[in-house]
């Protein structure tokens, strides 16, 4: 009985477990609920979806009508399921997806209170739900909330040391996505080089422990030898090894790739006040209570949460052509559940600047940062997307029948009327970007489209640093590039504006193609010729 006392205040029931996760899933859906109907955004369009299309179409998990990444097949697989079962419609996948973001905050939930005390479990759950990342990836099909769903349950049953458990969630999170590897290798490390018990001293009882934390790597390497039988690469086709492995490894590149890593799990999207604030707290005494003086986070447990959180920054600054925030979805929460902890332990009334937190990641889905970030950030991407569908039922309604010239998402959006935007497919002549050099290659192609249609590819935004050497530091390492002016991209191809919008910094517009006057083009490409 005693036992049973002493463990109550971090041990839930199955029921209370699904009860929690009800009310969770029940929250975000309802939060959600504005995003429901959006068609399919950027990546989920370019290459989750179509897998999982492929995958119903002709029952292969090797990807046949996109570029093949080399992903494992269980986000597909569990994307198709529910396509299959309740049809081709945005809202199915989204609802799917929640479903996942449920089971992540749960487990987000059930680690801190496993670690910490009830209130500081409620505040990193209410947190990680609100902060702008995690919120905008709950209802997105990336294979990233699946990997972070199931390593953040890893991890909880790690540190409740039921061990066989952990590794099957870190199984099935490596099998949602190759790189959430990076979890059990960070535990691995910490059994090798870090834990402090009874067989600290003894080598082999140390490589043990670490060989029970790589079992996930086994099911990932039965999947690349598939895969490699099945397509005659491990990873990926060559594009995708060359664009997210080779041409990042240069030693300038991981050196701003680990900044900016450091930035976007410490500082993007309202992070930095928290940090800051855990930070600050860090120089008052323990706050105390009735109890005396409050607890903290076991230095053990703190330790590796901090590992895993390193092994995920350096890996990402090594590999990964776009540096993209949602790689680190399985960190934020080791971050607001320890900022939540250092808050409650130190500040006497700490539920105020918990509060104020979780409002400043509030606004950060809605205000955008002075700074340069992916739509996929914040709702952002929602001014994207409905932008897009805007521009498709305007070529629905006018321009059936023409060529489009246009770049990926464009490209996919057009043709492959299951992402929610054509009703049927568009012929599409592709462009890597809207650079002045893509435009001027298409120039002496005029037959070969009727239409074109331009779109923002990157945030406009340039930030608070102004910097040229930044800039061109960005479009070496980090695939930036400028678009040619929306105002200027018609005078350039010899067209007429037909339709255009805009809401903020996202912008569309259709072409129709006439005969050209390039004098207005000669002069701002003089400009622009002077400028450099």
């Amino acid at each position: 009985m005693k036992t049973k006392t002493k463990h109550r205040p971090t041990q839930f029931s199955s029921l209370r477990i699904i009860t929690i996760f009800a009310i969770i899933f029940f929250a975000v859906l309802l939060l959600h609920a504005p995003l429901l109907h959006l068609p399919f955004f950027w990546d989920e369009a370019g290459y989750y979806v179509p897998a999982a299309h492929d995958l119903t179409e002709y029952h292969s998990v090797v990807i046949k009508t996109t570029m093949d990444a080399g992903h494992p097949p269980l986000s597909t697989a569990y994307l198709a399921l529910w396509f299959a079962l309740a049809g081709w419609k945005p809202i199915v996948a989204r609802i799917a997806m929640l479903l996942l973001a449920a089971f992540a905050l749960t487990n987000v939930f059930l680690l801190a209170r496993r670690v910490s005390k009830l209130g500081v479990a409620v505040a990193a759950t209410v947190a990680t739900a609100a902060y702008p990342i995690f919120f905008v990836q709950g209802s997105l099909t990336h294979a990233d909330l699946a990997a972070a769903a199931f390593t953040l349950w890893g991890i909880r049953l790690g540190i409740e040391r039921r061990l066989r458990w952990s590794q099957l969630a870190f199984s099935l999170a490596v099998l949602s996505k190759e790189t959430a590897i990076i979890t059990p290798a960070a535990l691995a490390l910490w059994e090798m080089f870090f834990a402090k018990d009874a067989d600290s001293n003894s080598s082999m009882a140390r490589l043990r422990r670490a060989a029970i934390r790589l079992v996930p790597a086994a099911p990932l390497a039965v999947w690349l030898i598939f895969h490699y039988h099945a397509t005659g690469h491990i990873f990926g086709d060559a594009a995708s090894i060359k664009y997210n492995v080779t041409q990042t490894l240069s030693p300038l590149r991981f050196v701003l790739a680990l900044a900016l890593r450091t930035w976007h799990l410490f500082g993007i999207m309202n992070m930095l006040p928290l940090t800051a604030a855990m930070v600050v707290a860090m120089f008052f005494p323990p706050a105390m209570d009735n109890t005396g003086e409050r607890p903290r986070i076991a230095v053990p447990i703190q330790l590796q949460f901090a590992l895993i959180m390193l092994v995920h920054l350096v890996t990402f600054s090594i590999v990964g052509g776009a540096a993209l925030t949602r790689y680190l979805l399985p960190a934020y929460p080791l971050v607001i559940i320890i900022a939540m902890s250092t808050l409650h332990r130190r500040i006497l009334r700490w539920e105020w600047p918990a509060a104020i937190m979780i409002i400043f990641f509030v606004l950060a889905l809605f205000f955008d940062p002075p700074y340069k970030f992916a739509p996929e950030d914040n709702l952002t991407y929602k001014d994207f997307v409905e932008l897009h569908a805007e521009a498709a039922q305007f070529l629905e309604q006018h321009e059936r029948g023409a060529t489009v010239l246009t770049a990926w998402p464009a490209t996919d959006e057009l043709s492959r009327p299951y992402l929610g935007y054509a009703a049927g497919p568009f012929k599409t002549l592709p462009l890597d970007n809207f650079t002045l050099d893509e435009l001027l290659k298409v120039r002496n192609m005029r037959g070969q489209f009727q239409v074109v249609y331009l779109f923002s590819t990157k945030y406009e935004n340039r930030g608070w640093i102004q910097s040229k050497v930044w800039d061109r530091l960005n479009r070496r390492f980090f695939d930036d590039h400028q678009d040619v002016p929306p105002d200027l991209a018609a005078q350039l191809l010899g067209g007429r504006v037909v339709f255009f919008a805009k809401r903020k910094q996202e912008w569309v517009e259709i072409i129709e193609m006439q005969p050209r006057d390039d004098r207005p083009v000669e002069s701002w490409l003089r400009g622009q010729s002077d400028g450099r």
